[in-house]
């Protein structure tokens, strides 16, 4: 939950559907104004995706996060020990 402080506000006119639709969004922790901040994508959280990917998507996800995790950091020791070397002659 985000609280905002000295910040002004605004009254707003919207449809009965509309409201009702805003309102299926809202979560019990939420004001209106953190749902429209979440829906509108100022906030990002990873609750907003859970149970988004099945099971099986989920693990193949994972895999590729690792592998390139892996690689990411090969490539960091290599440049570390490329620069060690250059550093000691």
């Amino acid at each position: 939950m985000h609280v905002y402080t000295d910040m002004g506000t605004k009254t707003i006119s919207l449809a009965d559907d509309a409201y009702e639709r805003l309102k299926r969004h809202k979560r019990e922790d939420e004001s209106f104004s953190d749902v429209v901040r979440r829906l509108t994508g100022e906030d990002f959280s990873l609750r907003d995706y859970y149970g988004v990917l099945d099971e099986d998507t989920g693990e193949e996800l994972d895999r590729i996060v690792e592998t390139r995790r892996e690689a990411r950091s090969d490539t960091h020791r290599e440049r570390v020990d490329r620069i060690t070397e250059a550093l000691d002659k």
